[in-house]
């Protein structure tokens, strides 16, 4: 049974619809939060056009709900899945349900961030009627070859808007003062508005020292190119990856100052007066914000909280914090899914000591760089160099990833394992390809096409295993939310162990201390439901590294 809630000019509309499809009900609804909270009971899945406009008006009134289907972030997933490729939901005309912001970013494991063409609306979603939303993906999802694949992935996709919308109103416990005195011991006192921390300065004027650049304001990357420049350092840009291949006494300093420098932008003062209320963090999560699946945050920066204020993530008292890392993840689900069992049983302790087992190479670095360069594409340097003898011995993995690399310089589409699909290139790409067979094609368009494909390449080739491993991430999240529930008895959320914490292939759990060792014991078991759930019965395992401490930083 599926119950679809609409706002409309009248109010609020509940809408029953049964498991064939037939509406059965309809209903105005008052009272919102006691209407669901009532109809929880028969445990439906809730459908409606947006999690985050709905459900934390029903936390705020203390009703959590069990399962729903976000519509947009369902849509999204259906219009452009190669599994419903022939549904009326994906050849229909753009529509409201299209508006909302579409992913546009992919991240380089070097940082540089891979920005794909087009541009995305501003417009927000508009009127649209989320009953015949509900209806359409239905019909989508039964009509596609594999209706348990991608129905599994839109359902993982939902529950992560449930778990966005929990952890943002439950918060992360954040303790301001202890916040301040990790800035005072690493910046100095709290400045004026405008001036640097004195250490900051202090390093700085080191800087300058060394460069000759009395004047040099670092935080300008064309000042600081020159700067560099007139010191014989040639760059083609001042990103710290790319700085620390130099070797110059500014070097360290400025290396030293971008990190402070960073620090104070992203997580100083400013922040903690922004984001640190009543004793929490409370950022908004972005379920989906990222083309590969993975989360982004719109605000408050959570999935790039540096190490250095971690220390200021204290739990409650009497509370601990579970803090469960999954080791390995993006070449333990490349295993799974090319069905490499040889990868999968050196995966049944470390992956990488494995393969060095095997005979692949000789040693775990080598391994893991071995694997890094297969992932995103690496050809030369050592991971080049590495990539045959890993091919020979893992031929089903390394072959799907090659396969997904072609596929990408063909301009083509790759799918992940439940079934989220890769955009395809944009017109600037499929412009330069045809450039590079026209009549006027010189070698500097031929270049340009083939550098142009290459690095779609790397793409789609990353896409199938970070997209895939942002699935397991969501499966291992709802079933652990499943398994939180049940501990608790249904408890409120603030009086039981709940998630306050998830970065791509980590989870934080703020729980009573006497229930942290069956919490521990739930993270691993959902670890096993996440496996189960995207690979079957193949030999692939997830071990979770899990640490229980009083604050974050001692996890690390």
């Amino acid at each position: 049974m599926i119950v679809v809630l609409a706002r409309t000019a009248d109010g609020v509309v509940a809408t029953t619809i049964d498991d064939d499809g037939a509406v059965s009900d309809t209903e105005m609804v008052d009272e919102v939060a006691e209407y669901v909270e009532f109809r929880e009971e028969e445990r439906p899945r809730w459908a409606w056009d947006d999690t985050s406009r709905w459900y934390p008006d029903l936390l705020t009134a203390g009703v959590r709900v069990e399962r729903c289907f976000d519509l947009r972030l369902c849509h999204v997933i259906l219009r452009n899945s190669t599994l419903t490729a022939t549904s009326q939901l994906a050849l229909a005309e753009p529509g409201a349900w299209d508006a909302a912001l579409r992913p546009m970013v992919f991240r380089e494991p070097d940082g540089a961030l891979f920005v794909l063409d087009g541009e995305p609306s501003a417009e927000p979603m508009g009127e649209s009627d989320p009953v015949a939303e509900l209806l359409l993906q239905r019909v989508a999802v039964a009509a596609s070859a594999q209706p348990g694949r991608i129905g599994r992935l839109i359902a993982a996709e939902s529950a992560g808007a449930l778990i966005a919308a929990e952890m943002t109103f439950a918060g992360l416990p954040w303790r301001a003062e202890q916040h301040d005195e990790i800035l005072q011991q690493l910046l100095g006192p709290r400045p004026s508005s405008g001036e640097r921390p004195v250490k900051l300065h202090a390093v700085l004027a080191r800087v300058r020292e060394l460069l000759d650049a009395p004047d040099l304001n670092p935080d300008s990357p064309s000042e600081l190119q020159k700067a560099l420049g007139r010191a014989g350092l040639i760059v083609t840009s001042t990103r710290s990856w790319e700085l620390r291949k130099l070797t110059h006494p500014s070097i360290a300093p400025l290396l030293e100052y971008k990190k402070l420098s960073r620090l104070l932008s992203a997580n100083g003062w400013q922040w903690l007066d922004t984001w640190v209320v009543d004793g929490r963090f409370r950022p908004t999560y972005v379920p989906g914000g990222v083309v590969t699946g993975r989360w982004a945050s719109d605000g408050g920066g959570a999935l790039q909280l540096p190490k250095q204020v971690r220390g200021a993530v204290i739990a409650d008292d009497g509370w601990k914090f579970v803090v469960a890392d999954a080791s390995q993840l993006e070449p333990r689900v490349l295993a799974g899914m090319a069905a490499d069992r040889a990868m999968a049983e050196a995966g049944a302790g470390d992956l990488y000591a494995g393969i060095v087992s095997s005979g692949a190479v000789e040693t775990r670095d080598q391994a893991k760089v071995a694997m890094l360069g297969a992932m995103y594409g690496a050809t030369t340097g050592e991971s080049g160099r590495l990539m045959p003898q890993l091919a020979r011995q893992y031929p089903k993995a390394i072959g799907m990833v090659e396969a997904a690399a072609r596929a990408g310089e063909r301009g083509e589409v790759v799918t992940t394992t439940l079934g989220r699909s890769s955009p395809p290139p944009g017109p600037q790409w499929r412009e330069a390809q045809s450039d590079a067979f026209g009549e006027n094609a010189t070698d500097a368009t031929t270049s340009r096409a083939r550098s142009a494909a290459r690095s779609w390449g790397r793409f789609t080739r990353n896409f199938i295993v970070q997209g895939s491993a942002a699935e397991w991430a969501l499966c291992w999240m709802a079933s652990l939310r499943r398994r939180l529930t049940v501990l608790s008895g249904n408890a409120p959320l603030g009086d039981s162990p709940h998630l306050v914490f998830f970065l791509h292939d980590e989870v934080v759990v703020h729980c009573p201390a006497p229930l942290a060792d069956e919490v521990a014991r739930e993270i691993r078991a959902a670890a096993v439901d996440a496996g189960r759930l995207l690979f079957g019965p193949l030999p692939v395992t997830f071990p979770v590294t899990i640490a229980i401490v009083d604050n974050y930083g001692q996890a690390k």
